[in-house]
C-alpha cells in the first residue's frame, strides 16, 4: 500500500527541531525551478534542466500530490522531500522490496547542516504513522557520497547495486522496525 492511496493527505505541517515540512503552495514554484536548474543539485540526477524550459513547464503549484513536502527553515523553502509510488525499471525484485520510494532535493546552501537527515526522518516517521509496517525504498548513485551517508543514517540497507544511466546505482530499503514485546525471562533488547 502506498501513501498515494491512504486519504491522509495533506497532513498538518510537520515541525522538527529546526524545520517545517508542509504541503506545496504556489510560492514554492521558484524553489522547484531552482532545484531542477541547479548543476550541483542535479549532478547525480542526469544534469540540470534548462531554466527557460522549467519556467514554461513547472506548474503554478509544483508537487501538489500526496507525499510531496516542501521543507522550510526559518520560513524560507530550502528543499523538497517526497514519498512517491515506486516505479522500478524492469525489475520485479525491486518492486517486491516496497511500493513507496523516498526522494529529496536540497538547495546547495542547505547542505552540510543535517537538514536532510532531519527532514527525511520526519517524513519517514509521518509515513510510518500513516502506513505502519510498510517498507520504503531509495535509489542513489554510489558516487553520491552524501546521499549514501544519508541513506545509512536513515536506516536504509543495501539490496542491490546495478549499472544504469552510465553509472553504478545503489538500491536500498528501510524496513519497518518490528515492535517486540519482551516475553517471560527476557529483558528489553536482550534474550533469555
Amino acid at each position: 500500500m502506498t501513501v498515494l492511496g491512504t486519504g491522509a493527505w495533506p497532513p498538518d505541517p510537520i515541525k522538527t527541531e529546526r524545520l517545517v515540512l508542509r504541503e506545496s503552495e504556489a510560492r514554492d514554484r521558484a524553489l522547484a525551478i531552482e532545484l531542477n536548474a541547479s548543476p550541483e543539485v542535479s549532478a547525480y540526477l542526469g544534469g540540470p534542466r534548462p531554466r527557460d524550459e522549467l519556467e514554461r513547464t513547472v506548474p503554478e503549484v509544483p508537487g501538489r500530490r500526496p507525499g510531496f513536502f516542501v521543507v522550510e527553515l526559518d520560513g524560507a523553502a530550502i528543499a523538497t522531500v517526497e514519498l512517491k509510488q515506486h516505479a522500478p525499471e524492469r525489475s520485479p525484485d525491486r518492486r517486491a522490496a516496497g511500493e513507496t520510494e523516498l526522494g529529496y532535493l536540497f538547495l546547495p546552501q542547505a547542505w552540510g547542516h543535517g537538514y536532510a537527515t532531519e527532514a527525511c526522518a520526519a517524513a519517514l516517521d509521518w509515513f510510518s504513522g500513516v502506513l505502519p509496517g510498510e517498507p520504503v525504498v531509495l535509489y542513489t548513485q554510489t558516487a553520491n557520497v552524501r546521499s549514501m551517508r544519508l541513506a545509512a543514517k536513515l536506516g536504509f540497507t543495501e539490496l542491490e547495486r546495478f549499472q544504469a544511466w552510465g553509472a553504478e546505482q545503489w538500491f536500498g530499503v528501510r524496513s519497518p522496525r518490528p515492535v517486540t514485546v519482551p516475553g517471560p525471562g527476557t529483558t528489553p533488547g536482550g534474550t533469555r
